[in-house]
């Protein structure tokens, strides 16, 4: 794959070399962002200060210089870079890069090995890397778009440092579109407007900003063009999004909280991120429902309901026109009142259920369905609560000898401040029953 000021464009003597390669850097202090693993006590410039480079997972988006960086690794320390990708490589191929490798190595030459989108590697590919990174015939430096935790293997984890990479900031969009104006010889013919518009089309994606820059810079116009122009002439670059990936679950994550924190607005941004990157609505409702239970709960007992009605009108509508209904239900339930006192409770109630086992219900709350039943005590002394004062016993419904845990405890929000005047009057009545 190409790097972040790399094509995948082959060159061709004396013909078009591509602005991204043209722009590649020639060392890493020409690399614009990443100062987080850059910077002057950021870990790449501690290790190559100390001479300690070790081996290197880079986990970050598309164009963002994962490649870029590796490559001036190994110019820094004067390492023979390989690059091979997961993709179309297996172990014939890596057969050959190890052999070789060592073949470097007893000629006193060490090796940067680069593996592009690492993670596809099974896990016994990925084995297959040990006994190199321990011996020293390679240095591993992967990349990977996915959460290392989740797709590489412990043991590979465990010799190397994971450093994050970041999605480009338009201040560093800015800097990059510059230097590709520096290297054409001229501004790109966009107003303000239309030059935001640009950085904001690539989405944080360097190598996308440079082909966007390369296709404006072709065109023959008069005069500057605005925004509405631009995005005439330039699809917008579509959201990074995997169902199945990072994203996914970091969006998720981004929308439960939102409604939680009881911000409509930033709840709704997150939900239409989800729907434009293809996230099945089905899915959102589900767990737009669970928030209802998780976080609402019985502080507002129409949030599920409200959930529900809105699940059932996507289905009769379906899309675009349902999605609406998830919005509907979103916006209701940042707004609702917060409790997570019954969830509480429920996690209480299985910790407790744990702890006792299969200790018994108190016989005078059996039914005594056989009289040897009703000779055993089944039954006997139960108090019928709608024959008692206030319609309420008082009566022990826990296993004998098991101390009375207070397992829900409401809040003073919604419609639980209710519940909570209920529960509190009943445990008067409780003590007075047992006077």
């Amino acid at each position: 794959m190409a790097d972040l000021f790399g094509s995948s464009e082959v060159k061709v003597e004396g013909g078009h070399r591509p602005l991204a390669d043209r722009l590649r850097p020639q060392t890493l202090a020409e690399v614009i962002g990443q100062s987080q693993v850059l910077g002057s006590d950021a870990p790449l410039t501690v290790m190559l200060q100390s001479g300690s480079l070790g081996s290197l997972i880079f986990w970050g988006p598309p164009g963002v210089g994962k490649t870029t960086i590796a490559r001036l690794l190994a110019d820094e320390t004067d390492l023979h870079f390989v690059q091979i990708s997961a993709i179309f490589s297996g172990v014939p191929e890596l057969r050959k890069v190890f052999d070789a490798a060592k073949i470097r190595r007893q000629n006193g030459r060490g090796t940067l090995l680069f593996v592009d989108e690492i993670h596809r590697f099974n896990k016994a590919q990925q084995d297959g890397f040990l006994p190199h990174m321990e011996d020293g015939t390679i240095l591993l430096v992967g990349a990977t778009t996915e959460n290392p935790s989740f797709e590489l293997n412990a043991a590979v984890l465990s010799r190397s440092q994971v450093l994050v990479l970041e999605r480009l900031p338009q201040a560093d969009l800015e800097r990059l579109a510059q230097r590709a104006e520096a290297e054409l010889g001229r501004a790109l013919p966009l107003d303000a407007a239309a030059r935001e518009n640009l950085l904001e089309m690539a989405d944080g994606d360097g190598r996308a900003l440079l082909n966007l820059i390369e296709q404006v810079a072709a065109w023959k116009i008069d005069a500057p063009l605005d925004g509405k122009a631009l995005s005439g002439r330039l699809m917008r670059r579509a959201a990074q999004y995997d169902k199945g990936g990072d994203a996914h679950y970091n969006l998720i994550s981004a929308l439960h909280k939102s409604v939680r924190g009881s911000d409509p607005d930033a709840a709704l941004y997150w939900l239409a991120r989800m729907l434009e990157g293809g996230e099945d609505p089905r899915y959102l409702m589900r767990r737009i429902t669970r928030m209802a239970v998780e976080d609402i709960g019985l502080a507002d007992p129409q949030a599920q309901a409200i959930c529900l009605q809105s699940w059932e009108t996507y289905e009769r509508l379906g899309s675009p026109e349902g999605e609406l209904a998830l919005a509907q239900a979103v916006t209701y339930l940042a707004l609702a009142p917060k409790s997570n006192a019954a969830y509480v409770a429920y996690k209480a109630a299985r910790n407790a259920a744990k702890q006792t086992g299969s200790a018994p219900p108190p016989k005078h709350i059996l039914n005594a369905a056989t009289s040897m039943m009703k000779d055993q005590g089944y039954g006997a002394g139960y108090a019928y609560d709608h024959d008692a004062e206030d319609g309420f016993s008082g009566q022990n419904y826990f296993p004998d000898g098991m101390d009375r845990p207070q397992l829900y405890q409401p809040v003073e929000r919604g419609f639980e401040r209710d519940l909570k005047k209920r529960l509190d009057y009943f445990e008067k009545l409780r003590a007075t029953r047992k006077t």
